[in-house]
């Protein structure tokens, strides 16, 4: 079949896709991701978090927040010498694709110049390379360009109707404007959201709808679950129903069906049984390793034994996303 790729979603055609019946919505998923991807691949990331704790936002679900009293202690920028300990390990265990994330509102020049340093470095050893930073200048989206930066994570986190009940210091647009500095600088995008932050499935809806009618879809877009921490002020909320996280799987790949769709924060609460449904409906990237900047994930051998039994093999190579973009998404 022929699969389009569209930037003009409205809120009801995504909402019907939500509301279908969850083995239509299965099945349309699925042979558009079967369409477009190898179904039994899986592209897996490992993220290091080079600098935590004492960020100035107050996302309501971030342990790392000055505002929220999680107990984090505050940590100076990682040395060179232990990211590349860490970017060494995660190649071996499979990983193409290594991380940094430091709890920033913006860097600072001189901080960017550290992470510049580490980027050169993780490209040396032959991995693509992706950092998560805040929000960025536009003359800051240039630099990493030219140190040759693979992906910038910046996540829109969820609805712009919702947003201003989990976040007041900084604005939806902030986000967008930083989404648009890396997109004018040629860096892939990689960018998501948070489910079950008590949002309603119309708010799923329009954080996908923003994230695909960007003028380019992102090339990852991960998906996480709320991982619940003591000291945030989402700490007990009710949780997501499971099917509700993998119908939201599902939809991201139909209407973004040439892009990347990550299972990000929140597996270590995924039994295998969900994750073999949420790789079926359209998720086919992953982060690996035991730990995602200050949270839990599963060990790397659980992982192993349940690509295993799923008969999944990790993507190998480099810039396996871009070899799947169509002319118009890699233009």
């Amino acid at each position: 079949m022929m699969v389009e790729v569209r930037n003009n979603w409205n809120t009801e055609e995504i909402e019907a896709l939500f509301d279908l019946p969850f083995n239509d919505l299965m099945f349309k998923s699925h042979s558009i991701h079967r369409e477009c991807f190898n179904p039994n691949e899986v592209q897996i990331s490992t993220l290091l978090s080079i600098k935590t704790g004492a960020c100035p936002e107050d996302c309501s679900y971030c342990s790392q927040s000055s505002k929220n009293d999680t107990g984090l202690e505050r940590e100076r920028l990682l040395p060179i010498s232990e990211v590349v300990e860490a970017a060494t390990e995660a190649k071996n265990n499979g990983a193409t694709r290594f991380c940094m994330g430091a709890a920033w509102r913006n860097p600072t020049d001189k901080s960017l110049d550290h992470v510049i340093e580490m980027i050169k470095t993780v490209k040396d050893m032959g991995m693509e390379t992706c950092v998560t930073l805040g929000m960025l200048k536009e003359q800051q989206a240039q630099k990493l360009k030219e140190v040759g930066l693979d992906y910038y994570n910046h996540n829109l986190d969820t609805s712009p109707e919702f947003y201003g009940t989990v976040i007041s210091t900084r604005t939806y647009q902030d986000r967008l404007d930083t989404l648009e500095h890396v997109r004018n600088a040629g860096i892939n995008v990689c960018s998501g959201g948070i489910l079950g932050m008590g949002e309603t499935r119309r708010d799923r809806a329009r954080l996908l709808q923003e994230l695909a009618n960007l003028p380019q879809h992102p090339e990852s877009v991960p998906i996480n679950d709320l991982v619940q921490v003591k000291g945030t002020p989402l700490d007990g909320i009710d949780k997501l129903d499971p099917f509700e996280f993998i119908r939201t799987i599902a939809v991201a790949r139909i209407i973004m069906p040439k892009s990347y769709v990550r299972l990000s924060a929140g597996r270590t609460e995924m039994n295998d049984e969900m994750q073999a449904w949420c790789f079926f409906a359209g998720a086919n990237s992953m982060f690996y390793g035991d730990r995602l900047l200050t949270t839990d994930n599963p060990e790397e051998s659980h992982d192993q034994k349940l690509f295993t039994r799923l008969d999944i093999n990790p993507e190998k190579g480099l810039n396996a996303e871009q070899e799947n973009m169509p002319e118009k998404q890699l233009a």
